[in-house]
């Protein structure tokens, strides 16, 4: 390297050819900014991102639906500008279609594509428990909240390990008969193709940290698919 060379934006300055350059100094040591990768998903690695995988899952899982850019940030709780760039993404591979509404930018699935059935089979498998499990369970009367919880959830919370062969649920509420969990259970069975355990716990004992079964699942990760949990564990009246 020549003497009193310096690296700017990635490019090799020397000061007897560029004396006007401003140096700026970028130590060479293999780290890289966070911020400049993006982080597979551990629940099906092929996907670039988290983020990219969770918007394909919504979209063709639900293909006669069309989102804006705002629904997509706050259905999966993904910044918006992730959204943008992951739909851009898409939209250029034909994966997905788009319009525009007055100011609104609006995307859904293409089925038309070639690769929109094996991609559709590969994320209702991996991905789509979030979005079966909501719908399936969401009209249970009584239910506060539904959570997945088990080795699906740490995958989903990008804990690397062995591949989900069955979904575990718990529904929290109170009245909440238990024929009603398990013939959602069965309908998001039926869908997935995966074995779905429920659980069920009254809110008093979901909020007990006294209560065995919901302190061993609160230890582990967990995805609030209905009902929003606030800071102490409880959850909001739906």
């Amino acid at each position: 390297m020549f003497v009193g060379a310096s690296w700017r934006l990635g490019r090799l300055v020397r000061p007897d050819r560029y004396p006007w350059s401003v140096k700026i100094d970028l130590p060479l040591n293999g780290r890289y900014i966070p911020c400049m990768r993006s982080q597979a998903p551990a629940l099906l690695p092929i996907f670039r991102s988290q983020t990219q995988a969770e918007i394909l899952a919504l979209l063709l899982l639900h293909p006669d639906l069309e989102f804006s850019l705002s629904d997509l940030s706050r259905r999966l709780k993904a910044p918006l500008t992730s959204i943008h760039r992951e739909v851009d993404r898409l939209a250029e591979a034909s994966l997905v279609g788009e319009r525009t509404v007055g100011r609104n930018r609006m995307v859904r699935a293409n089925p038309e594509h070639p690769a929109s059935e094996p991609l559709n089979r590969l994320l209702e498998l991996s991905f789509g428990p979030r979005h079966v499990v909501a719908e399936e369970f969401a009209p249970i009367p009584g239910a506060r909240g539904v959570l997945i919880f088990g080795s699906w959830a740490a995958r989903h919370a990008g804990q690397t390990g062995a591949v989900p062969h069955d979904v575990d649920v718990l529904v929290v509420g109170e009245g909440v008969v238990r024929g009603d969990v398990y013939e959602a259970a069965d309908r998001a069975q039926a869908r997935l193709g995966l074995p779905v355990n429920p659980t069920i716990r009254s809110t008093s004992q979901w909020a007990d940290p006294g209560d065995a079964l919901s302190s061993q699942i609160r230890s582990s990760p967990t995805l609030t698919v209905v009902g929003e949990e606030s800071a102490d564990g409880t959850l909001a009246a739906r």
